[in-house]
């Protein structure tokens, strides 16, 4: 019953992604969930569909997020949230499309290991997190203890993210104590416990790298004045056209933009402040267009270069950006005309 592992966790990040913009918070549990995967007979690529797809999904259609919905609609003037119920509908398709893609992922993999893109690279990776390995020593208390510590800690995250409004220095805060505490139930000594995390440490560095290069493609636009030009011109493009043409431009454009700012909350202050008058012209509520803007934002993240939360989960698992890319392009193809039709409804609501 492994399989049912997918659904669960896909809903709670998805759902996490949706309310609070849940994201960078998955990095931490790429080894627990590439371990768990091995176990039940998958591959390092259902993880990241798990993990990356599942926030994701979450992102595309998020209902109250403050890193999308809630800044956008405040940069366009939007009072309250009059398509929460459009978007409830948007989070649970995109949500049922993301489990139902990975597990047809995973069955695939579990009954062909050739299947699986990255069979050559999980060899290496197996190896490091010891899966496969004979030595066993059993599940005791401490185990339990420590297991206990680390779902308390994730939900310690949540309310401070929610109540408190806590962010990475927080977050980072709260994963150092939570290694603390396995490490003394574990029984280590603190040279043994520094050890170990350094050695963790060299799983990440790299990740890091990648997040801060692509954060650089940014300030190279922004410096460079590449992105006023870009909204500018598309600007001209949408004026006077019809309802759905309209938005589905938008999030076409929405979708552009995207590759140079992967960012949701900088691309919502770059162009709310442009297309939110456009859409009076149009004759369209502005909050179609915010939903249009966090499409496009959340499905051309799954396939950008220039998304460091993608990059640093890929580096992690070892799988090239290629590979990655051939796997999630169908969903990818087959989400965008939904996300369209969604848009294009929501000028109807």
């Amino acid at each position: 019953k492994g399989i049912l592992v997918i659904p669960i966790m896909m809903a709670l990040l998805s759902l996490g992604g949706s309310t609070f913009g849940m994201s960078e918070e998955i990095i931490a549990l790429y080894p627990v969930v590439i371990s768990l995967m091995f176990v039940l007979r998958f591959d390092s690529m259902t993880a990241v569909l798990i993990l990356f797809l599942g926030t994701q999904a979450g992102y595309i259609g998020a209902t109250i997020s403050p890193f999308s919905v809630t800044l956008a609609q405040a940069i366009a003037e939007i009072p309250g949230n009059p398509l929460l119920g459009l978007r409830t509908v948007a989070w649970a398709v995109f949500t049922g499309l993301a489990i139902a893609y990975t597990m047809w992922y995973a069955r695939r993999v579990r009954r062909d290991p050739g299947f699986s893109p990255v069979a050559a690279s999980d060899q290496a990776l197996r190896e490091i997190f010891a899966v496969g390995s004979d030595e066993h020593p059993g599940f005791y208390g401490r185990d339990r203890f420590i297991l206990a510590a680390f779902i308390l800690t994730l939900a310690v995250i949540s309310w401070g993210l929610l109540v408190h409004g806590w962010y990475m220095a927080e977050i980072a805060a709260a994963f150092l104590a939570l290694g603390f505490i396995a490490g003394i139930a574990a029984g280590m000594s603190p040279s043994a416990m520094a050890e170990h995390f350094v050695e963790g440490l060299k799983e990440f560095v790299y990740a890091a790298f990648v997040i801060g290069l692509a954060r650089g493609i940014l300030v190279i636009a922004e410096a460079g004045m590449i992105v006023d030009p870009l909204l500018d011109v598309l600007s001209q493009w949408l004026a006077g056209m019809p309802t759905w043409a309209f938005t589905t431009l938008v999030l076409l454009a929405n979708n552009i933009i995207t590759f140079f700012v992967p960012s949701s909350s900088g691309e919502a202050a770059l162009t709310m402040p442009v297309l939110a008058p456009l859409a009076d012209l149009v004759g369209v509520h502005r909050d179609s267009l915010v939903l249009a803007y966090q499409f496009g934002n959340g499905l051309t993240n799954l396939i950008s270069p220039t998304n460091g939360l993608l990059l640093a989960g890929l580096a992690i698992t070892r799988i090239r950006f290629s590979q990655w890319f051939r796997v999630i392009l169908p969903w990818f193809l087959f989400a965008w005309p939904v996300a369209a039709v969604l848009t294009a409804v929501s000028t109807t609501v």
